[in-house]
């Protein structure tokens, strides 16, 4: 009988991983109202680079640069329509500011993708945006596009928001919501519109009601007077994206076969 032998017995076999690649961002000098960076690692079909603010002071430079709260505004307007935003968190808020950008859930994008559709040519559409249990509404802002189904950003908290809506911040402060609960909803059961759920549609009577409110409202507090802090959170946050795309363990892997 002949004896054959396996030729990979006891065989080792080594290969070696390069180490991660090194993604940097680069803070330019304050001359610039502030410095942007590209990440591959992170950006997949981002809109835009993400934006990383070199100081407070230009953080302040280029929030007065928008203009937010404007002393003149027809809060009146016709054949505008109205919707409320509930955000999971105050970084999506910040991240919709910086970025005038937007996304909802599925079910929330198809309705505002339809009523922006459906009003075009003929209204602006007004978002009211309020943080989940937070007690207030933090600001307004127009949609300005549809929902663009063939991107999403990667700026989220969660990465589970699909699509962008290019909007355009008009009001930034804090209102209270017994501001506003007075306000009822006829297609929402008569509740508050405090009370109301995501994309919640507003008849025009209570969203003209609504703009009066966040125009003539005398704010002592906004996001605004906390977008450092979420500024540097949101490079705390990039940074854990790119560590959870690094192999665990970089270096060399033997393997006996």
């Amino acid at each position: 009988m002949t004896k054959f032998e396996d030729p990979n017995k006891d065989k080792t076999i080594t290969s070696t991983i390069l180490p991660p690649r090194v993604i940097s961002v680069t803070v330019l000098p304050p001359r610039n109202a502030f410095a942007t960076t590209s990440n591959p690692e992170i950006a997949g079909t981002s809109t835009g680079n993400n934006t990383v603010f070199a100081s407070n002071a230009e953080i302040q430079s280029w929030i007065s640069a928008k203009g937010y709260n404007p002393k003149t505004f027809n809060y009146n307007p016709p054949h505008a329509r109205f919707f409320i935003i509930k955000s999971c968190t105050g970084d999506d808020i910040h991240k919709s500011i910086k970025y005038d950008i937007w996304a909802s859930t599925d079910i929330g994008n198809r309705r505002l993708d339809k009523a922006f559709c459906d009003n075009a040519d003929k209204g602006p559409i007004y978002l009211f945006f309020s943080i989940i249990a937070s007690g207030y509404f933090c600001g307004m802002a127009e949609m300005l596009t549809p929902v663009d189904y063939t991107t999403s950003a990667t700026v989220w908290a969660q990465d589970k928001w699909k699509g962008v809506i290019k909007v355009k911040w008009i009001f930034v402060k804090d209102i209270p919501n017994n501001q506003l609960s007075h306000i009822k909803l006829e297609n929402n059961e008569n509740k508050p519109v405090t009370y109301s759920r995501d994309t919640q549609e507003l008849y025009p009577e209570p969203g003209r009601e609504m703009l009066k409110i966040f125009f003539d409202y005398r704010n002592r507090s906004s996001i605004l007077d906390k977008f450092e802090f979420y500024d540097k959170r949101e490079v705390e946050m990039r940074k854990d994206k790119i560590a959870l795309l690094r192999p665990a363990n970089p270096g060399v892997v033997t393997t006996n076969h």
